[in-house]
């Protein structure tokens, strides 16, 4: 790709200064722009639609302001997702007529399917709070525990373990998911402070249902929370002291599958007469569908109308009941959300998810429900079902690929080898196509993930390099979608997969903090909450070498450019206004003076991230 800036590039995206209603009503026409440079010679542009399927063509009109010919069009939304791409035309140097299509994973000169157009949903948008927000994950096991814990016996399952011992993490090891450290809710609420310092708003645990493993993804019940955990009564006062301030508190759901141990399951295996026997998939053998082999998972059958009521229909369902009081969760993340209601032939995965999203808008005004997915969630998110999603694919892989060490330790996750290191081209085509296919609205929506419980640890990833991980920190905070901060990685803990990543909070040994990095965090979740650019804006690359990358958030409140480097390198000009030093993941750090060209970005003398807010042109 050619190193110069990428500015003059025809552009579209889902934002405001590109689309006027971001979730209009269905038979509405939105006004919807395109920008190209005043010295690109096209001579029209066709915003072509599908109208029932059927190919539609609209003209467009051209207004130029300055450098920029901004062309605008109305789509009718016709349908509950509308698709969308347009059509430019251009005369060569020949004479002839060129043609280019302006996709949602950028220009190109031949025909392409619709897998990548632009989309627009009738469907209501994800609340506020939830694009607004910063996430802090939590593990319960491995966060805190309160002066309570030491009174509750371990179960008979369990392999109890001081806090700061080894944290075993072998697949093959027997103690991985059995080894309990203790953890409980009363610590999350007495470490609140803490989740107040890196920035966060929105707090997220993994499950808090009973199971016999120290993940509690094998849930033995939906009716109570573990009273290792400190029970019904705990969850309330955690939900309370998020609530007092301010924040939002989402819940974990395993939709896909329940324990062995599970009561459901337990009454259905014991009697094929059971009513919960159609909660599962038997075979007339006796054996049934689980969990990827794993017969410890059961897989829950949603075709069942009693099985949906039970657990995803209602008020009194599991996805309703723990909405209420005095427990108020403001909505859930899915767990396997891909694998819920797909079984061979049989595929209701659609049907499970607008029934949860339609339970949890009956009971709470603002509802945010966010799936699991690892890899192509296409098709998954643009509705009425899932809002967005854990955006592995369109965020993790490409970050993980540009800023992995080599020689990190850190094993794959969702694939059967590392992630190949790729230069800055291959990285920004990587979240041009997944933008696309996902989509402007669900991309924004969905999680912006360096690690999580399920994965290696970024500071491992990166090799230990505390400025590439402050990098990554500053990618995740600065690029379309919402920061998910797994806990642990504000203060530099590693992990060489999912399992060793579940480490212990070092509560006790504070010396073992990376506090620069936990300021990084502190910063760009400031930061984020005062840019209204960082967190609606648009996107328009505007540079990428090998190892820098440079784009644009644009905002009519007023619009940033972010300089991303994996290492030294030298300066580039930019055709942009003059800029203010806003953020810098290093020290150091000036404002971008302006000249005839534009701009110059100065070279750097190793990894950093800088923000500048630009001048009002």
């Amino acid at each position: 790709m050619d190193p110069v800036s990428l500015l003059h590039l025809p552009h579209h995206d889902g934002s405001s200064l590109y689309v006027a209603d971001e979730a209009p009503t269905l038979g509405a026409t939105v006004a919807v722009r395109v920008r190209t440079s005043a010295d690109d010679p096209v001579d029209a542009i066709w915003l072509r639609t599908t109208y029932d399927a059927e190919p539609v063509y609209h003209p467009m009109t051209a207004t130029t302001d300055g450098d920029t010919v901004w062309w605008e069009g109305g789509l009718p939304v016709h349908n509950p997702v509308t698709h969308y791409r347009f059509l430019l035309v251009r005369t060569g140097p020949d004479g002839e007529s060129a043609q280019e299509w302006l996709t949602g994973a950028g220009t190109v000169g031949h025909d392409v399917p619709d897998a990548t157009d632009f989309r627009l949903s009738a469907h209501s948008a994800a609340p506020d709070w939830g694009r607004d927000g910063v996430v802090y994950q939590v593990f319960p096991d491995r966060f805190a525990r309160s002066a309570a814990a030491d009174d509750r016996p371990s179960p008979d399952w369990a392999l109890p373990a001081g806090w700061d011992e080894e944290v075993a993490f072998e697949p093959d090891d027997p103690r991985t998911p059995m080894q309990l450290f203790g953890g409980d809710l009363d610590g999350i609420t007495e470490h609140l402070d803490h989740v107040a310092d890196v920035g966060a708003d929105i707090l997220y645990t993994t499950p808090v249902f009973p199971g016999e493993s120290n993940h509690r993804y094998n849930a033995t019940t939906f009716t109570e929370v573990d009273p290792l955990l400190g029970g019904d009564e705990a969850y309330a006062r955690l939900s309370t002291a998020v609530h007092e301030r301010g924040w939002r508190i989402l819940g974990d759901l395993t939709t896909n599958h329940t324990g062995d141990t599970h009561e459901w399951f337990l009454a259905a295996a014991d009697d094929p007469e059971d009513p919960h026997r159609s909660f599962y998939y038997f075979g007339d053998d006796g054996s049934y569908a689980c969990w990827m082999g794993h017969g410890t998972l059961p897989k829950i059958n949603h075709t069942d109308p009693d099985l949906r009521a039970a657990m995803v229909e209602g008020p009194d369902s599991v996805v309703g009941r723990w909405l209420r009081p005095p427990y108020d969760v403001d909505g859930w993340r899915i767990d396997v959300a891909n694998m819920t209601g797909r079984l061979g032939p049989i595929d209701v995965a659609h049907d499970v998810a607008r029934a949860a999203r339609a339970t949890a808008a009956e009971l709470r005004e603002d509802p945010w429900v966010i799936g699991e997915h690892n890899h192509d969630a296409t098709g998954d998110v643009d509705g009425d079902g899932w809002h967005g999603t854990m955006n592995y694919s369109g965020f993790s892989w490409p970050v993980w690929s540009w800023l992995r060490d080599p020689a990190s330790a850190a094993r794959p996750f969702g694939r059967p080898v590392p992630v190949p290191r790729r230069g800055g081209p291959a990285v920004v085509d990587t979240f041009r196509a997944w933008q696309g296919t996902l989509g402007w609205r669900a991309t924004a929506d969905s999680w912006n993930i360096l690690g999580s419980h399920d994965s290696a640890r970024i500071r491992t990833l990166v090799g230990g390099d505390a400025a590439v991980h402050r990098v990554a920190a500053a990618l995740q905070f600065t690029l379309p979608g919402v920061p998910m901060v797994f806990a642990g990685d504000e203060i530099g803990l590693e992990g060489v997969n999912g399992e060793d990543a579940r480490r212990t909070m070092p509560w006790d040994r504070p010396e073992t903090w990376d506090r620069t990095t936990l300021t990084t965090y502190a910063d760009l979740a400031r930061l984020r909450r005062a840019r209204p650019a960082l967190r609606r804006g648009g996107l328009r690359w505007a540079h990428v070498d090998t190892d820098a990358i440079a784009y644009l958030r644009e905002h009519e409140g007023g619009s940033v450019l972010v300089v991303a480097r994996r290492a030294a390198g030298p300066g580039f000009d930019l055709p942009v206004a003059a800029g203010a030093h806003l953020f810098g993941s290093e020290p150091g750090g000036a404002d971008l003076a302006a000249s005839p060209s534009g701009v110059h970005v100065p070279a750097a003398d190793g990894p950093r991230l800088d923000v500048w807010a630009l001048d009002t042109e």
